[in-house]
């Protein structure tokens, strides 16, 4: 069996696998990457690319109602959503031919196959190719959670991945979680003309984000027909011969059937670490997610764990980030042990849309801590009017001895997109005063951050 020698063996192509493994390249090192699935990941093959394509398709198909206001009327009758699903597809593999191109211009060999760590500097592959590495960086990603009582079947009862996968609307579907994945497929479905059901069983959908942020996208929803219950449980699944019964019991006790022709698992995910080799070297674990400390270095010398497969946000930003770290002290440079988390910024491409980084208002409150807070509407903001996107807010927490810069949400059009600047002044340690001092063009939605900027210091101009 030959050996081949590399300065870095990474597990996994997805965002984090394949930007640590490019960085590696620019700095120098010999670089593989082992993918047992399709390159890219979860997040270009099944998550983040494809969902993205939905969501636009969706927004078009949405815009024919304001097109009625000119007296447009549009013939829907020859409407496939299959030359829907196809075009997503279309746009995975496009991307993830652009990733193997990356990573094939950046001198990185791409190794086809099943990974397993069998020695502290050894990768075997599909148990006959070995290589040898100087470090190892794992990043297998995650996979949506099973729960036993619910039976997905791929048909009836789907993951994330099965409902991307469907070439043909359903005509009602129910949503088992409020997080960002069902936020997103809910207002999707919605889009397309498709009865949706959310169920969440914590107070509100999207729990982690701030509560006056997700009310305005709530109350969006709502008026578009999607239905909400939360503070809900779903007791009992069952399969009927074409449908989907759900028994839930909501905060008050309330027992209710719901009937549907589908319904969308999306409860969270699991860390893809079994299988990999962990238990050889004795990698530690808890819960399934690998431990790691500085620079996301396992208790093993040498090996790395960034993404999904550990405990940190499951983003694929934080995952890309996270390995840029790791791969740069690998090559011996100088760089932060790890990423400050409220420095990262959060989005969900629901419509409107949110976007958030640090503290939301009640864990502000929860912590004790003095702040200020700002809110601007977007119905003060012109371009939001001109655009009819009046249904938003940018909302900035300040810290209130210091004037910097706790947190900020933005809930509307182009939110994230947005959130950015703020964040750029955040990292960066400007004052709210620094951001609406600066010229902002007009019309633009980024007039709302100046706006909210301005608030801080009690000057908002139109408001």
């Amino acid at each position: 069996m030959d050996t081949k020698e590399f300065d870095l063996v990474v597990i996994g192509s997805g965002p984090g696998g394949y930007v640590g493994a490019i960085r590696g390249a620019q700095l120098g090192l010999k670089v593989a990457v082992v993918e047992k699935g399709s390159i890219g990941g979860v997040c270009l093959n099944v998550g983040c690319i494809p969902s993205k394509s939905l969501i636009h398709s969706a927004e078009l198909f949405r815009s024919q109602d304001e097109l009625s206001d000119f007296g447009i009327r549009i013939d829907t009758s020859g409407f496939d959503y299959k030359k829907v699903q196809k075009k997503s597809r279309n746009v995975a593999t496009r991307l993830s031919k652009g990733v193997q191109y990356l990573l094939k211009k950046n001198n990185i060999q791409l190794i086809l196959g099943n990974a397993e760590i069998t020695g502290k500097n050894e990768v075997t592959v599909d148990k006959d190719e070995k290589l040898e590495a100087k470090n190892i960086l794992i990043a297998t990603g995650s996979s949506p959670k099973k729960f036993g009582f619910i039976p997905v079947d791929a048909e009836r009862i789907l993951t994330s991945t099965d409902l991307l996968m469907l070439e043909k609307l359903p005509k009602d579907l129910a949503i088992l979680g409020g997080g960002a994945i069902g936020v997103e497929f809910a207002s999707v479905m919605n889009s397309f003309g498709v009865d949706v059901t959310i169920i969440e069983m914590l107070d509100n959908i999207l729990p982690i984000e701030d509560e006056e942020v997700v009310n305005v996208l709530k109350k969006s929803l709502l008026k578009r027909g999607v239905k909400i219950f939360t503070s809900t449980k779903a007791k009992e699944i069952q399969l009927e011969n074409d449908s989907v019964s759900i028994t839930i019991e909501t905060g008050t006790d309330d027992v209710k059937e719901i009937s549907v022709e589908k319904l969308l698992v999306a409860v969270g995910r699991v860390p893809n670490s079994e299988n990999i080799g962990l238990d050889n070297i004795g990698i530690n674990t808890s819960n399934g997610f690998i431990e790691v400390g500085d620079y996301y270095e396992t208790n093993v010398n040498g090996i790395y764990a960034i993404g999904d497969v550990i405990k940190t946000p499951l983003l694929a930003h934080v995952a890309s980030k996270e390995a840029e770290i790791a791969v740069e002290r690998i090559a011996g440079l100088d760089v932060e042990k790890r990423i400050q988390n409220d420095l990262i910024p959060s989005a969900v491409y629901c419509e409107p849309q949110i976007a958030s980084f640090g503290a939301s208002e009640s864990d502000v409150q929860t912590k004790g801590d003095e702040y200020i807070k700002s809110v601007f509407p977007y119905r003060g903001i012109g371009k939001a009017v001109a655009a009819q996107s009046t249904g938003g807010m940018v909302k900035i927490i300040s810290d209130l001895s210091t004037g910097k810069i706790i947190s900020a949400h933005i809930v509307g059009h182009n939110a994230t997109e947005l959130i950015h600047e703020l964040l750029l002044a955040r990292t960066n340690n400007l004052s709210c005063e620094d951001i609406h001092q600066m010229i902002h063009a007009h019309p633009t939605l980024s007039e709302g951050i100046m706006e909210a900027a301005r608030g801080i210091d009690g000057k908002p101009i139109h408001l």
